[in-house]
């Protein structure tokens, strides 16, 4: 994959998970192997633990946000990818991911954009933020 050089403060946004059903969630824990209940039991999550409903695992939350980067810069490039879980996505949210190059830097022959990374639910609230590094020759 070819990809330009991108110039500081350069934003690419786009949506990453489109009104996440109960099942995707259910299926990422399967795919994860991670079945926490808070996950994948309504009862549970709601009257033992006190949540409203079940919840998206963050890492599902952090893999949609990785499509921006990876779209804008393909896999292979990817040198680096960090976030913090800022709040819980529930079933019903749409998610958009944004990546803003932060800066730009040469390293033996290629250019390092360093990026940070953040994803806003349908509500604009911000649920994931992060830092990501793609290797651009």
């Amino acid at each position: 994959m070819s990809v330009t050089v991108p110039k500081v403060g350069e934003v690419r946004s786009m949506v990453v998970a489109d009104n996440i059903t109960r099942t995707q969630i259910v299926m990422y824990a399967g795919a994860s192997g991670d079945y926490n209940p808070l996950h994948s039991d309504e009862v549970y999550a709601t009257q033992v633990a006190g949540y409203p409903s079940i919840f998206a695992h963050g890492m599902l939350s952090m893999g949609a946000t990785g499509r921006v980067l990876t779209d804008w810069f393909g896999v292979e490039a990817l040198t680096h990818f960090g976030v913090r879980f800022v709040k819980q996505v529930w079933p019903g949210d749409t998610l958009t991911a944004s990546a803003r190059v932060s800066g730009v830097r040469q390293d033996a022959g290629s250019h390092l954009v360093d990026l940070a990374v953040e994803t806003v639910n349908q509500d604009g609230a911000v649920v994931v933020t992060g830092t990501a590094t793609a290797r651009v020759d």
